[in-house]
């Protein structure tokens, strides 16, 4: 029996037309495909049907995979590949499998020799640094840093020194409600001179894009209250 292919597929990162963030062989691949590994069944129907409101959702197939799953979840999505389904993987907002739950469904596939196949589409992480101006040659991204401001402010320290030993560009993120509470961390322990941007909703209407120094972030610091952001820091 032929296996099936798993496709990861990136979905938009905000509201917008599909076309401005997905190709169109992307959302004829979509179409196609009738079973989905996904963090959340309510978004992943939604997306499918601003892909193509005439898809008979009640006959698509859905299996839960996100940061809870189990190595058996997985496995259970596993079989579908190995008994010849093809199955797309549908992160919440943008590229499957980075800073997303996935890899080990990747990883999965690649051990039973069944074909893997990323699709291009929006990633918050590379766009965050491709509009940065910061070292896109050497970087590093952390995911989350801790919560507690104590070990954030200590953890900002360690990634400073980094950046400065290595040139290289820190990048993480934080939940939404939380950035400006990231940001005052940030200039209230990082260098005057050490750049600092902060990505927020990108791709969409409100897409805000800025680069500034320590010492100008504390002049003025706008408010990115529960928007979506990527943090970017690159020690001088």
């Amino acid at each position: 029996m032929n296996k099936g292919t798993l496709y990861l597929i990136p979905t938009t990162l905000g509201p917008g037309k599909l076309e401005t963030s997905l190709p169109g062989e992307v959302l004829t691949k979509i179409d196609e495909l009738n079973c989905f590994a996904v963090e959340k069944v309510k978004t992943a129907r939604r997306f499918l049907k601003k892909v193509n409101r005439d898809r008979d959702i009640d006959s698509t197939s859905f299996f839960i995979l996100n940061k809870k799953s189990s190595e058996d979840d997985v496995l259970e999505i596993l079989q579908e590949l190995l008994m010849g389904k093809d199955v797309g993987m549908l992160s919440e907002a943008g590229a499957p499998a980075v800073a997303d739950p996935g890899s080990l469904l990747v990883k999965m596939a690649h051990e039973n020799k069944i074909k893997v196949v990323p699709f291009v589409g929006p990633s918050s992480i590379l766009l965050a640094l491709m509009a940065s101006g910061l070292n896109g040659q050497s970087f590093t991204f952390h995911g989350y840093l801790p919560r507690d401001e104590k070990d954030r402010k200590q953890k900002l320290l360690e990634l400073e020194r980094l950046s400065s030993r290595h040139h290289q560009t820190q990048i993480f993120i934080e939940t939404p409600y939380r950035n400006n509470q990231m940001i005052k961390s940030i200039v209230e322990t990082c260098g005057p001179k050490t750049h600092v941007c902060v990505a927020a909703n990108i791709t969409t209407d409100q897409e805000k894009i800025m680069t500034k120094t320590v010492s100008e972030w504390k002049n003025k610091t706008p408010d990115f209250n529960k928007q979506p952001a990527v943090f970017l820091i690159q020690a001088s």
